[in-house]
């Protein structure tokens, strides 16, 4: 009796009508119950896993189209051109202009981001130390890591309504605001307005608004 012939062209064929499935819709699509057989169709194929739903779906690199964070998702399920969720953490981490903080990486994920977090740490794949009182995730790269520190005091500096929620506008778009407005004072309007929020902002604030607020030279 010949043993039964698997081709990889029947995954391709699941996959394109259906853009992702797991791996029991694969065996089935294949008739066996044998892990090792999918996988070994789907590797000549350039397949993905999800980083979401604990890597539970499977799709292909010709089917996903990243946006430019380097993500795309089908059905709430989350791929990520940098591959798992570990990967994809580290990733946005050290490419940020100014670090995360767990919840602000969760939004772009799309998922839960503490444990991965944690292990990143750990393994010494990204660096954290408490800003604002909470942890924030750099660079493992000391320069980056500057720099993302750097920058991220100087946007947390940016005085700011008391509660931002009620505007329909998100907070960095009137912090950004709040500096387009800065920059068309003129020198006597900017001491003024400096002036007045430092006062607002307490201790130190006098520093803070000056590392945002110096006129370009």
């Amino acid at each position: 009796m010949r043993p039964l012939s698997f081709r990889s062209d029947e995954l391709r064929s699941l996959l394109l009508r259906s853009q992702i499935a797991t791996l029991d819709e694969l065996k089935h699509a294949l008739g066996t119950s044998v892990d090792v057989t999918v996988f070994r169709k789907l590797k000549p194929l350039d397949y993905l896993t999800s980083y979401s739903h604990r890597g539970r779906y499977y799709t292909l690199h010709e089917i996903a189209h990243f946006d430019e964070k380097g993500l795309w998702s089908h059905a709430n399920v989350w791929f990520s051109q940098f591959g798992t969720l570990l990967a994809s953490a580290e990733s946005f981490v050290n490419r940020s202009p100014r670090g995360y903080f767990a919840e602000e990486l969760a939004r772009d994920l799309h998922v839960d981001v503490q444990d991965a977090l944690h292990q990143l740490a750990q393994q010494r794949r990204v660096t954290r130390q408490i800003a604002s009182g909470l942890y924030l995730y750099t660079a493992i790269d000391r320069t980056i890591q500057q720099g993302q520190l750097l920058t991220r005091r100087k946007v947390e500096a940016v005085p700011t309504v008391g509660d931002a929620s009620v505007l329909e506008v998100s907070e960095e778009e009137l912090k950004a605001s709040i500096l387009l407005f800065y920059s068309l004072l003129d020198e006597q309007q900017r001491r003024l307005y400096a002036g007045l929020e430092s006062l607002k902002l307490g201790r130190g604030g006098d520093r803070s608004l000056a590392s945002i607020s110096t006129p370009p030279r």
